[in-house]
């Protein structure tokens, strides 16, 4: 994804926020942004290794856009009293995933040439992701709002389309001369990135600390629909899955329309 198409797509994301034109559709509107630490779970290293789980870890950034049909903005008032309205809210978001990539586990510990060739081998992923969620609140949307409670659980699924720019290099040479890599990842190896979907699970809870602002965590897995993310897809018994992310994350909301 070009640096053009990424601007593009943030002005986007804050005008279709702009408080000015929701206040016409019934609904009021939320903002946020989110940040924390990633989880890359690929074909580097051993992927149930915990060292190698959290040594390949990095960092993600997202902008998040809530859609919270309890309130309606227009008259400063609540919608009708409909489950739906008070349980669920429309989010949508775009985010960017970055973490460095090493060859960690048992085989790459071993002072063999295999062993030599793995931790000689570093590579980088990045991600850019843009979707949309269904996010289920189980307490009242409606009751958190009035400070009946400070902390709120939430549960979300959603689809990203995502855009990954994959990079590696070996300390002895060119990936393309095998000699330089993995002999299982001889003919496994693309960095030429692409664009794939994820599905992305979510667990987490905000807790109230004004009546226009909320702080969350939250956990998240995704599924992503290709296992090139790190731009290595191996033909072998060890490389079952897709690769996968794990995000825990801390975020600021505000409310446009309270």
């Amino acid at each position: 994804m070009g640096r053009s198409r990424l601007i593009l797509l943030i002005i986007f994301l804050f005008l279709f926020c702009k408080e000015s034109g929701f206040a016409q559709l019934g609904i009021s509107h939320e903002i946020g942004v989110l940040v924390g630490p990633t989880s890359f779970l690929t074909d580097y290293g051993e992927r149930y290794d915990l060292q190698n789980n959290v040594s390949n870890s990095g960092f993600g950034i997202g902008l998040v856009h809530y859609i919270n049909f309890a309130y309606r903005a227009e008259c400063n008032c609540y919608s009708v009293d409909r489950y739906f309205n008070d349980h669920f809210k429309i989010r949508t978001e775009l985010d960017y995933f970055r973490t460095n990539l090493e060859h960690i586990g048992p085989v790459a510990d071993k002072n063999t040439v295999g062993g030599k060739l793995l931790r000689g081998m570093h590579g980088k992923t990045q991600t850019f992701e843009i979707g949309t969620h269904l996010e289920y609140y189980p307490l009242s949307i409606r009751d958190y709002g009035a400070f009946s409670y400070l902390f709120m659980p939430f549960i979300s699924l959603g689809v990203h389309f995502v855009n990954y720019n994959p990079d590696a290099y070996s300390d002895f040479g060119p990936l393309s001369d095998p000699n330089n890599v993995f002999p299982t990842f001889v003919g496994g190896i693309d960095l030429d990135g692409g664009s794939t979907w994820t599905i992305v699970g979510i667990a987490g809870a905000r807790y109230k600390i004004s009546p226009v602002a909320d702080i969350s965590i939250e956990g998240r897995f995704q599924y992503y629909d290709v296992d090139w993310i790190d731009g290595l897809n191996i033909d072998a018994p060890q490389n079952k899955y897709n690769d996968v992310v794990f995000w825990l994350n801390f975020g600021f909301i505000y409310y446009l329309n309270y």
